[in-house]
C-alpha cells in the first residue's frame, strides 16, 4: 500500500543517498522570471521545491518565496543552500497533495517543476485544485511534468516498474525507486489545467512538458 508517509520516506531516502542531483534552474526560469516581473509578481510558491534550486534562484531575483516539500531531508538541504547564499525564504514540510497551509488567493505566482506527476491522478487533481485556491485571480503558474514514455505498457516497462493504475507506475530500479510516477500526455495535461488560461505549453530539451498559465476570470 502506498500513502503519503511511505512516499515521504522514499524521498527522504533518495535525498540522503543522492543529495541534490538537480543543481541548475530549469532552462525556462529566466523567461519565467521575466514574465513574473511583467505581471508585478511578488509572492511566489514553489510546490515540491526539493533541495531548493528554484527557491534560491527566485529569492536571489528579489521575490518573496515560499517553498513546500514533504521531505525533511530536502528542506534541510534547501535551508543550507539559502544560508550559503545569504538569502531567505519561508520553507514548510508538508504534502502538496493535501490542503495547503496558506489562505485563499495568497500568492502572485506558483511554480511546480517535476513534482506534480509524483502521485496518482486523483491526488494530482487535488493539488491542482489547491493551486487554484491559493493563487490570486491575476496570478501565474509555471508547471513542468515528465512527458509520457512510449514504453509505458511494454514488457520491458513492466519488468522495470509496477503499474498500479492507468498511466501510473512505480519504478523497481533507478534513483526514484518506490516513487509514484503519473505519465502525462499533452491532452491530459491541458484537460487537468482546463480552469487555467494556458498561454504556453511546450516540450523542453529534456523531454518534459512545460505549461505557463493564469486563472480564468
Amino acid at each position: 500500500m502506498y500513502n503519503d508517509r511511505s512516499m515521504t520516506d522514499n524521498w527522504d531516502s533518495i535525498y540522503r543517498q543522492y543529495g541534490s542531483w538537480l543543481q541548475e534552474p530549469h532552462e525556462d526560469m529566466a523567461s519565467v522570471v521575466s514574465l513574473f516581473r511583467q505581471r508585478g509578481v511578488k509572492k511566489v510558491l514553489d510546490l515540491g521545491c526539493g533541495a531548493g534550486r528554484h527557491v534560491v534562484y527566485l529569492a536571489g531575483h528579489g521575490f518573496e518565496v515560499s517553498g513546500l516539500d514533504s521531505s525533511d531531508e530536502a528542506i534541510t538541504m534547501n535551508r543550507e543552500a539559502l544560508r550559503k547564499m545569504n538569502l531567505k525564504a519561508d520553507l514548510i514540510v508538508a504534502s502538496m497533495y493535501e490542503e495547503l497551509p496558506f489562505p485563499d488567493k495568497h500568492f502572485d505566482a506558483i511554480i511546480c517543476t517535476k513534482a506534480l506527476n509524483h502521485n496518482t491522478l486523483d491526488h494530482i487533481r487535488k493539488a491542482i485544485g489547491e493551486m487554484e485556491r491559493v493563487l490570486k485571480p491575476d496570478g501565474a503558474i509555471f508547471v513542468v511534468v515528465t512527458k509520457s514514455r512510449k514504453i509505458l505498457e511494454s514488457k520491458k516497462q513492466k519488468r522495470e516498474a509496477e503499474i498500479i493504475a492507468e498511466r501510473t507506475l512505480i519504478p523497481k530500479t533507478g534513483r526514484e525507486i518506490g516513487v509514484i510516477h503519473f505519465q502525462f500526455n499533452k491532452e491530459i495535461l491541458l484537460n487537468e489545467f482546463r480552469h487555467f488560461k494556458v498561454i504556453d505549453c511546450h516540450v523542453d530539451s529534456t523531454n518534459n512538458y512545460c505549461l505557463v498559465g493564469m486563472p480564468k476570470n
